[in-house]
């Protein structure tokens, strides 16, 4: 028995308020398992009584110091909880902390700033602008004829037009920057444009009204295709694995003359051809070219003198095929359950 007591006065004198999380409860709980009716002392003392003469002096004085020790407690822990209830702490700073979620990055943040420190490291500046842009700097300084479908209000949202004043849009590219640059900067010229930009679109699976472009400018003497290629080389690699093949498709653009569409090898396939590049085993990934003459002279660069290239991506669909993003929509959702599986993606 005496050993059982001294358990006891040990457990009494080990027991911290802090290790309660419902002081109150808690506190009235201690005080029941050892001064209760049915408690530990009532308990003892029962047995106690059936103790030889010779044992009972013994006991009775380990019996004392063991209900002390309890009563002492007890009304320890009150005063600690009764002194928080007065003061009117909603938060008692002996507690545990209790650490909230750590926040992350937007997987479009993180796709774009990885971009934009692969073009630095090749001497590239990120240069920003407005998001409502007038015709000059969106349209006629790029070279769009005046019957181009992106000057159409169901390519474009212009903005409602004031009396006096030049007719405005939220911008459809981020080439717009580029103009700004060029008309306010001397060559050598060796940008990159991020933003957000929008488009007239019904939205899916695969279009937004809202996405987020990428544009690169590199304007200086003898600047050639040559150049562009192996930039593209470069970017493509860094991006995308050692791995990567690349391969230039002729298109069409106002603002670069010649003009190409870039492929890069399917990095989910390795080349081999599979749903998501179609079973071709290339992913057409951004559209690029020569800075067109008249795109020059229009911005006060002697084109006789100067060249350049240009070239531009989507975010979202680099996102799409680094991390298999099947949906556009996903983006602008804000759903935790599909922005939480990037959390460890710095």
């Amino acid at each position: 028995m005496k050993s059982i007591i001294a358990q006891y006065i040990e457990e009494i004198r080990a027991a911290r308020i802090e290790d309660f999380k419902d002081r109150a409860a808690e506190v009235e709980q201690f005080r029941i398992k050892f001064l209760g009716r049915k408690g530990v002392m009532t308990e003892l003392f029962e047995q106690f009584k059936s103790l030889p003469n010779e044992q009972k002096k013994e006991m009775g004085v380990a019996l004392n110091e063991l209900k002390t020790a309890a009563l002492a407690k007890v009304e320890e822990f009150k005063n600690f909880v009764e002194q928080v209830e007065e003061s009117g702490e909603r938060h008692d700073l002996t507690l545990p902390a209790d650490f909230a979620p750590r926040g992350s990055r937007h997987v479009l943040s993180v796709v774009m700033n990885e971009i934009a420190d692969i073009f630095a490291r090749i001497g590239f500046t990120v240069e920003e602008s407005v998001e409502i842009e007038d015709d000059w700097h969106l349209f006629s300084a790029l070279n769009f004829p005046h019957d181009h479908p992106a000057r159409d209000m169901q390519d474009t949202f212009f903005v409602e037009k004031e009396e006096g004043k030049p007719e405005v849009a939220l911008r459809t590219h981020t080439s717009s920057v580029q103009v700004r640059v060029m008309e306010t900067h001397k060559p050598p010229i060796r940008i990159i444009a991020p933003g957000r930009v929008f488009r007239n679109e019904a939205i899916s699976a695969r279009a937004h009204c809202i996405f987020h472009q990428v544009e690169a400018l590199y304007v200086d003497r003898h600047v050639t295709f040559a150049d562009l290629k192996q930039t593209l080389l470069y970017f493509a690699k860094e991006m995308f694995g050692e791995q990567t093949q690349i391969r230039l498709r002729p298109s069409y653009f106002p603002f670069t003359e010649p003009s190409a569409e870039m492929d890069i090898s399917c990095n989910i396939c390795g080349g081999k051809g599979c749903n998501i590049c179609k079973g071709t085993g290339w992913l057409e990934i951004l559209g690029c070219g020569m800075v067109d003459p008249a795109v020059l002279d229009a911005c006060g660069i002697d084109s006789k003198e100067f060249t350049g290239f240009a070239l531009g991506m989507g975010v979202e669909r680099m996102a799409m095929l680094k991390y298999q993003v099947r949906d556009l929509r996903l983006y602008f959702e804000n759903d935790l359950r599909f922005l939480h599986q990037f959390d460890n993606v710095i």
